[in-house]
């Protein structure tokens, strides 16, 4: 039998403490430390462990010199998704691991299983949560089949890794890491030790078999993935499915990736037959409708490669209740506070005693600061009760002393402003040296200041 102990395990750095403490030593969270009991590794585990590093083949690496690595031989392997294709950095690599997070509901399995459906390679699907039949209903309903989809329901790691090698396929899926169990590891699914212990077996099954490995992981209310922090480290990839329930969008985000750039995002609609990629945003997130009310504006924002055109609403009103409010829905609340001081200090309009409501529309989050411009259009229409022209569009960092800053890419978002039909679009005048206007079909309005913006759009209204 293997000896055991108790210790508390922080589940932010993974710090091992003998007894229990408020605040973790090492990074300082506090109430992050967790009992967990930890099992001694006995002779026959031992011997297991030597088996299954056998059965996998492990070459014995070496030191070698820096310049004697041999750059460019990753090789990504192409999918059918073009939006999850564009957030992994073009197709995936092979060996790698990619944990996929998100809400309950938000869509991670059935984006997962199209992957696993819609491709023409060998993919094994391994869930703990549902049954073959569960999984086959959820097939049928997005309307996809594969004859190269292999299906499995367990989680004990040592059969699940025995069948992948038998099968031997491109890809694995894991949904969820929370559900596995490891026999070297004695404790209950979805604690610290079993987490860590599963997460480390299926990097080193990826890195040495040459398999791409995906793993669902759950997330705590505090929109964190579940279990220890080393998780995040462990992976190559980091994926966060974000979306509102009440909204169809839903926005894939990468937080990390060890193979691509972390900037890029993929957007899909959710409809009755799955997730669908959605391949022109800008015209999900513009206003919908034929009137044009007061406190709407159009911003230009680039997330990734992707330039984007969004809707900024904002809605100005009287305080009843004696302390003004302030909401953000999808911005920077901090941030949103300091445009309104800048409006106030620099431009003497009084919001000091107005209800501020601000609101992305589609449910998307931006932190982009070259929108400044037009959340600032859309305050002062609506403290003005104005409303702004159709077919103009803005783009700006606003500064502390109410300056209109420049802000990278300038051409791109001026490109698709163009493409999408707008007329005119406001720019910083710090930001148009070296673009051919000509060659656009948009009139490009440049200000240098806020007051400036003031004058052009609503002094004459």
């Amino acid at each position: 039998m293997s000896k055991s102990k108790v210790v508390f395990i922080c589940n932010s750095c993974g710090f091992h403490s003998p007894k229990w403490e408020g605040k973790c030593p090492q990074c300082e969270t506090w109430n992050s430390l967790e009992e967990t009991q930890v099992f001694k590794e006995n002779k026959s585990q031992s011997a297991r462990s030597a088996i299954i590093h056998k059965e996998d083949k492990l070459v014995p690496n070496k030191a070698i010199l820096i310049s004697d690595v041999q750059t460019g031989k990753t090789s990504r392997i192409p999918i059918f998704d073009p939006e999850l294709s564009r957030v992994l950095g073009g197709g995936i690599v092979a060996g790698s691991v990619i944990l996929v997070g998100g809400q309950p509901g938000i869509g991670k399995s059935t984006l997962l299983l199209q992957l696993a459906l819609q491709n023409k390679f060998k993919i094994f699907y391994v869930s703990g949560e549902e049954s073959e039949e569960q999984i086959k209903l959820r097939a049928d309903r997005i309307k996809a089949e594969s004859d190269k989809c292999y299906l499995y329901t367990n989680v004990n790691t040592d059969q699940i890794l025995s069948q992948a090698r038998k099968i031997n396929p491109t890809v694995m899926i894991i949904d969820s890491i929370q559900t596995l169990t490891s026999p070297l590891v004695d404790s209950i699914p979805g604690t610290i030790s079993q987490i860590r212990e599963c997460a480390y077996e299926l990097q080193r099954f990826a890195k040495e078999s040459g398999i791409c490995v995906f793993i669902i992981g759950h997330i705590t209310k505090d929109g964190n993935i579940a279990g220890p922090k080393i998780l995040e480290h462990i992976v190559d990839t980091v994926l966060q499915f974000e979306g509102d329930q009440n909204h169809m969008f839903r926005v894939l985000r990468t937080t990390k990736n060890r193979f691509g750039s972390t900037d890029e995002i993929g957007i899909y609609e959710m409809g009755t037959a799955g997730l669908i990629p959605v391949t022109n945003p800008s015209e999900l997130f513009l206003r919908q409708g034929d009137s044009v009310l007061s406190g709407s504006a159009i911003a230009a924002t680039i997330e990734g490669l992707r330039p984007l055109l969004i809707e900024v609403q904002a809605l100005v009103s009287t305080a009843i209740y004696g302390t003004p409010q302030r909401s953000a829905t999808g911005y920077d609340l901090r941030r949103m506070a300091m445009l309104l001081a800048v409006l106030e200090k620099r431009c003497g309009f009084a919001f000091g005693h107005n209800d501020v409501f601000l609101n992305l529309a589609g449910g998307i989050k931006i932190n982009d600061p070259s929108i400044d411009l037009s959340i600032v259009a859309a305050l002062i229409s609506s403290l003005e009760d104005t409303t702004i022209e159709d077919g103009i569009c803005f783009c700006g960092e606003v500064g502390l002393s109410g300056e209109i800053r420049s802000v990278n890419r300038l051409e791109q978002r001026i490109q698709e402003a163009d493409r999408m039909g707008f007329k005119e679009m406001y720019v910083s005048k710090f930001n148009i040296k070296g673009i051919p206007f000509e060659k656009y079909n948009i009139n490009i309005t440049p200000i240098g200041k806020v007051e400036d913006l003031y004058e052009l759009l609503f002094a004459n209204v």
